[in-house]
């Protein structure tokens, strides 16, 4: 099987690095009583940021959203875009200041819980972009495999002589959603 072609590899903006730097440190400066911590927050994060940010990809492919990132423990993400549903824009004010952008990757079926997202990304370069270029080739996909996978006629179900019961059921239940409709439809309409 050979690799799936990328159409698009993320950039992400050098700045992204002073928002993770700097965030916490703003948090902890306004608490007052950790101003300690920021200060040992700020010397231990401006190592571990450049660490995290060379292990931190995400991938377009013609059928995939591929997110690589962690240091420790490295997180290998492979979303196909047909079960992506919704990459919502975020940037809060700290953000705004350093004019980034992020994106969270929702999905059908994720595991995440109710309100939260599979994946967040935050720092990648032309975030709108990026974000067009995800959503318009998971359009592409799906318009594709929808005009091959269109259905002109209902498939005939099997022959209930064959024994099969279940044949027999959804028959009976396909009669019944008939009558069902034709009662909703009222003398009115044809």
């Amino acid at each position: 099987m050979s690799e799936p072609a990328v159409l698009r590899e993320a950039e992400f903006d050098p700045k992204v690095k002073r928002y993770w730097t700097l965030s916490p440190v703003i948090l902890f400066t306004c608490l007052i009583v950790t101003i300690p911590l920021a200060i040992i927050y700020y010397i231990i994060a401006s190592f571990f940021v450049d660490r995290y940010l060379a292990n931190l990809s995400c991938t377009l492919t013609e059928r995939t959203l591929d997110i690589k990132k962690g240091i420790l423990n490295k997180t290998e993400s492979t979303i196909p875009l047909e079960k992506i549903t919704d990459l919502q824009m975020f940037q809060g004010p700290i953000m705004r200041y350093f004019g980034l952008h992020g994106f969270k990757v929702e999905t059908a079926g994720q595991s995440s819980g109710p309100g939260g997202s599979l994946v967040n990304i935050v720092g990648i370069v032309d975030t709108k972009g990026f974000r067009k270029a995800v959503l318009a080739q998971r359009d592409r996909l799906h318009d594709r495999e929808g005009v091959s996978s269109t259905r002109t006629a209902t498939p005939p179900l099997p022959e209930a002589s064959q024994g099969n019961e279940q044949v027999e059921l959804i028959r009976e239940m396909r009669d019944m959603l008939a009558r069902i409709e034709t009662h909703l439809k009222g003398p009115h309409e044809p």
